[in-house]
């Protein structure tokens, strides 16, 4: 059994209008239609309106129109005679997509519009994360990457605690050697080792320079010596020649640094302070009192 094929009127009618004519006539919708043959309503518009330029070429508009002139059980004849001829230039070349193709309409171009489909692309968002990134390392001021980054040159080495050294400030210049402090750290007992013979013979030295400064400094050998007092004020910071001697006076607690223990004495009221306990690869970090 074969089905009936209405004649469209053509007359003056271009192939849009006789598509439109036969639709309307059957009451049909074009929505409905569309979803029928499953293409675009935008598609059918441009196709009823003749704006063949909206579609991808001349044969996707001849394969449309027959399609909607067998949906609609009309001649196609007719339409497709009016229709452009297949191989005419067209805007786009896309027939392998078929009549599902997405649309896009020519006048978002016209009006300058873009889509944002772009930006999914590495290309773009990677240059805009690592100038993101730029930005907020530059934003972040240099105090905090010194303070995230940086070390205090006065906090002692790990495992090195400072220790507090009291001294007695009735103590006589002309006491007999002993050692020159207790010497409390956290974490460790106090030394009970007996007094060094090279501090005992260094105590045996005239106290004429302790009479006239609390703290005295010789060295045998070059070294570093720094010795701050308690109002921050910095006595010596600098690198002693071998056989200098300093004379110090300053406010206790004292801090002190010495880079060559090995070869510094210091002196403290006229007592040699025995630095062994405090030293650590001949360097020699500690707190008088």
């Amino acid at each position: 059994m074969t089905e009936e094929l209405h004649t469209p009127a053509t007359g003056t009618a271009s192939a849009g209008q006789m598509i439109r004519a036969a639709r309307t006539a059957q009451g049909v919708h074009i929505a409905a239609l569309a979803a029928s043959i499953k293409v675009s309503v935008r598609k059918l518009e441009a196709l009823e309106a003749d704006r063949f330029e909206e579609l991808p070429d001349a044969t996707f508009a001849r394969a449309l129109a027959q399609t909607v002139c067998r949906s609609l059980k009309i001649d196609p004849a007719p339409v497709l005679a009016l229709l452009p001829a297949p191989g005419s230039v067209s805007q786009l070349e896309q027939v392998s997509r078929g009549l599902n193709q997405p649309f896009r309409d020519p006048a978002d171009a016209r009006n300058g519009f873009v889509g944002l489909g772009f930006l999914r692309r590495p290309t773009v968002w990677g240059p805009l994360l690592l100038v993101a990134g730029a930005v907020v390392l530059w934003s972040v001021p240099s105090s905090t990457w010194q303070s995230l980054l940086g070390r205090d040159a006065e906090v002692a080495a790990p495992g090195v605690t400072v220790e507090v050294v009291p001294l007695d400030p009735s103590a006589s210049a002309n006491a007999p050697a002993s050692p020159a402090s207790e010497v409390v750290s956290a974490g460790q007992a106090p030394s009970t080792d007996a007094p060094n013979p090279a501090t005992e013979g260094a105590s045996q030295a005239p106290a004429s320079a302790a009479a006239s400064a609390p703290v005295v400094v010789r060295t045998s050998g070059e070294s570093w010596v720094e010795i701050q007092d308690a109002r921050g004020r910095m006595l010596v910071s600098r690198l002693l020649a071998p056989g200098e001697e300093l004379e110090l006076d300053g406010a206790f607690p004292m801090r002190v640094r010495i880079g060559n223990a090995d070869g510094t004495e210091l002196r403290v009221r006229g007592e040699v302070f025995d630095m062994a306990p405090f030293r650590r690869e001949n360097v020699a970090r500690f707190d008088i009192r």
